[in-house]
């Protein structure tokens, strides 16, 4: 069972075609695509994007995502024209059961999986740095879902965060490499 699957439990099977597909491979793979990349204004934005990584803007940028499944969850790998950063995704525990939990170096956030229109929709619900609760007022957000259109796995992420507005946003289409 992968780890979208012991998460999501039944609600697995109602997740679109595509999206099922992408979250049921239990040995490592490949998905290739093109992303329109945004990137926020707002110094502290910039400053985000660089500590993290995340992709510069771009039309059509040419994006690679690499899921390595293991006993302890999922390494993602994002490669966004040469551009790689890389997040850790794990199934909570006690608090944190029944959710996702992502960690991005230092940073750990909680999330929430949840099935909306035919979108899966990943909800931040709380974050840490370094093992230290973050203030909720402070948790990034944003419009984050993976979706079928046309047939076709399509992703949609959007971080935003209080003070900031948008720190980066990236959305395309990926298919099997």
């Amino acid at each position: 069972m992968t780890l979208y699957q012991s998460v999501l439990d039944q609600t697995f099977d109602a997740l679109p075609t595509p999206v099922k597909r992408f979250h049921a491979m239990t040995h490592k793979h490949r998905y290739k695509g093109h992303a329109k990349i945004e990137r926020g204004a707002h110094p502290l934005a910039r400053l985000t994007c660089a500590v993290i990584g995340f992709p510069k803007p771009g039309e059509r940028v040419p994006v690679e995502v690499t899921i390595a499944p293991s006993k302890l969850g999922e390494l993602w790998t994002r490669n966004f024209a040469g551009k790689r950063f890389s997040s850790f995704q794990a199934a909570g525990f006690a608090r944190d059961a029944g959710l996702i939990v992502e960690s991005f170096g230092p940073i750990r956030v909680v999330l929430e999986l949840r099935l909306e229109h035919g979108r899966l929709f990943l909800h931040p619900r709380r974050w840490s740095l370094l093992g230290l609760p973050l203030p909720k007022a402070l948790l990034p957000g944003g419009n984050t879902y993976e979706a079928e259109l046309d047939g076709q796995f399509h992703f949609h992420v959007e971080i935003t965060a209080p003070f900031m507005g948008l720190i980066v946003s990236y959305k395309g289409k990926l298919t099997p490499a």
